[in-house]
């Protein structure tokens, strides 16, 4: 049996009874550690304590020896963890609900194919948790995700699709890049890896990148005064939350990671009223 169980997006607590028993009974826990962080694994300087992180899921709750599953892993050695699963009971945890990224879709389908019974057992998602900030889940379109700019790669595809959204008067979720045991371009060339440091794009440098790509585009989608929803540390006892526009939003710091952004489309008066509580002139974006 293969369990895909959902830990939520705080801390280790956030596991369900559900989840908790199919761990404790896995002979083998795997956890997902690329698409998404738990709040409470991230470091004062940015960088995921992984390490630390999972000894403490094994030592205090789980009660399991835990193996991190990065990306090279789940993408091109997913056939050994579902090897495993064939003759014994095998855990698969991933931040947030198991199918908020395609890669565990993916692996649910590898595993069916291979005949390994699959159970899934559900959990708070970024797709849901938004709604605290008062903008109905079903007012939203199409979910983008930024990735981090570089000199030579500057994409642009997400900003046909808020656009779309726009038009249609609807919200729009955008993902922040996280960017974890990424090699390096220059050591794929050198043809030995050597890893980049964790990184976890911030609303700062999202919005940045958002409007150098309306400056060269010059559509009007959306400017600098546009309303957005700036999140941090979602499902934490910590989470921030500040609603204002493009502009005022590059001037807050929405300090530890992981951070994520709502592009806001038509309004509700009860949306309205809602997310007047987290805008920044009233209260300084408290949660």
């Amino acid at each position: 049996m293969l369990y895909i169980i959902g830990l939520g997006l705080g801390d280790e607590k956030d596991i369900t009874l559900r989840g908790l028993e199919a761990v404790q009974k896995s002979q083998k826990v795997f956890i997902e550690a690329y698409t998404s962080l738990l709040s409470f694994g991230i470091s004062s300087d940015g960088l995921s304590t992984l390490k630390e992180m999972y000894n403490l899921l094994q030592e205090k709750l789980y009660g399991k020896s835990i193996t991190v599953a990065d990306r090279e892993m789940v993408e091109e050695k997913a056939d050994d963890i579902l090897l495993e699963a064939t003759s014994s009971d095998v855990a698969f945890l991933v931040v947030g609900d198991p199918f908020g990224a395609t890669t565990h879709t993916d692996l649910v389908v590898r595993a069916k194919k291979l005949g390994v019974d699959v159970k899934v057992v559900h959990n708070a998602s970024v797709m849901n948790a938004i709604g605290v900030c008062g903008l109905q889940l079903y007012r939203y379109g199409e979910t983008v995700s930024l990735p981090f700019f570089t000199d030579t790669w500057r994409p642009d595809s997400f900003y046909e699709k808020i656009q779309r959204n726009r038009k249609l008067g609807l919200h729009t979720l955008c993902l922040l890049d996280i960017r974890v045991k990424e090699p390096s371009l220059e050591s794929l060339c050198r043809g030995k890896k050597q890893y980049e440091p964790p990184r976890f794009m911030a609303v700062s440098v999202a919005i940045e990148q958002l409007l150098e790509v309306e400056q060269m585009r010059g559509e009007n989608a959306y400017t600098e005064d546009t309303t957005c929803v700036g999140f941090a540390r979602l499902g934490s006892e910590d989470q921030l939350v500040v609603a204002g526009s493009m502009k005022q939003l590059l001037e807050v710091d929405f300090g530890l990671p992981l951070h994520c952004l709502v592009i806001v489309g038509d309004t509700h008066p009860v949306e309205e009223e809602m997310l007047d509580f987290y805008k920044l002139a009233k209260n300084q974006g408290q949660a």
